[in-house]
């Protein structure tokens, strides 16, 4: 019996929009190839161990990336990119050079390893950030083909002892992380869609704070809390922006919620952005009673917690719209659980 080559494969998901229930269908789309997928919720990704299934399906690489990317668009009408190689680090870097509507295969051989990595510029290669790349830079090793070329002892003078195995492990091709089959984290999220193209920042300000204010009354109602918040822009073009943050504790409160929100919109610097619409998720849930919460002597903080009880029980008597933060976004903005 024939065994079939190491084969991984990351693949990006390009919806027109943050939805969760679509990104889970697209999951189990994969879970019908295979049942070795990792889920990336954050950048709609996942990774995907391929090397049983090849010979499942009797195809190679190339035919069965194939065929998943044409169900993705035929049964959810999603584009997708993808990149598949004989590693984690090889799927990865394949995928993030590669345009929405195509796939980037890399060979198992020595010389399809070593022709896809060595022109590749340095930062490029995993655990290479800015600073660590100009420091390369000055003493001429701006290739990845560099890095594998330098002396192992060399480059742990200039990186450190452990960052300069990585590198050297890395540029070599070296990389034998396993996909951990897990489902995406539960999340819930609520989307603002604009009349138009919304350039004030007032106006952007409103929805998120909106949007985390129903998320928190939604979370409190289901007796769960989140510890990430996760804000994607949706802009004029229909191209999208994402930040993730993870809270300083998981929790359903309004004000930590809308205080982390405020935080990933001050990032994105949006002021001249159009925006067309934006969504705000609330991820990695739990149940509430894990919940531990950091006892302050602010009487600020147990007043608001007693306004948003009050709130909810006015929400759940009169209907969500009774009650809300003055501040929040106008009323006749459309607002959609996502």
């Amino acid at each position: 019996m024939t065994t079939s080559p190491r084969t991984l494969m990351r693949i990006y998901f390009h919806l027109p929009e943050p939805d969760a229930g679509l990104y889970e269908q697209l999951l189990a789309l994969l879970e019908g190839i295979t049942p070795q997928v990792e889920a990336h919720p954050v950048d709609c990704s996942a990774d995907v161990s391929l090397t049983g299934a090849l010979r499942y399906w009797r195809q190679d690489a190339a035919g069965l990336v194939g065929v998943i990317r044409l169900r993705a668009l035929a049964l959810h009408g999603v584009k997708t990119s993808a990149g598949a190689g004989p590693n984690r680090m090889i799927a990865a870097m394949a995928a993030a050079i590669t345009p929405p509507g195509a796939a980037t295969i890399v060979g198992n051989t020595p010389y399809d390893i070593g022709a896809f990595l060595r022109p590749r510029p340095a930062a490029a290669l995993p655990g290479i950030g800015p600073a660590a790349a100009r420091v390369l830079d000055r003493l001429g090793i701006r290739t990845v083909g560099d890095i594998a070329d330098t002396p192992l002892a060399t480059l742990q003078r200039i990186l450190g002892t452990a960052a300069g195995r990585q590198a050297h492990d890395r540029a070599l091709g070296i990389d034998d992380r396993p996909v951990i089959p897990a489902a995406a984290p539960k999340s819930l999220s609520r989307t603002h869609r604009f009349d138009r193209d919304e350039l004030n920042p007032e106006q952007h300000h409103r929805a998120v704070l909106g949007l985390t204010e129903q998320l928190g009354a939604q979370l409190r109602h289901d007796h769960s809390i989140a510890a990430a918040l996760t804000l994607n822009v949706t802009y004029a073009d229909r191209t999208t922006t994402s930040r993730t943050r993870t809270l300083a504790e998981p929790t359903a409160h309004t004000l930590a919620l809308a205080s982390t929100g405020r935080e990933l919109l001050a990032s994105l610097g949006l002021q001249r952005a159009r925006v067309r619409a934006l969504s705000v998720r609330a991820e990695r849930l739990q149940p509430a009673d894990t919940a531990t919460h950091q006892l302050t002597l602010d009487t600020r903080d147990d007043k608001a917690r007693d306004l948003e009880t009050a709130l909810d029980r006015a929400r759940t008597r009169y209907g969500p719209s009774a009650a809300g933060a003055a501040a929040a976004y106008r009323r006749t903005s459309r607002t959609t659980p996502a």
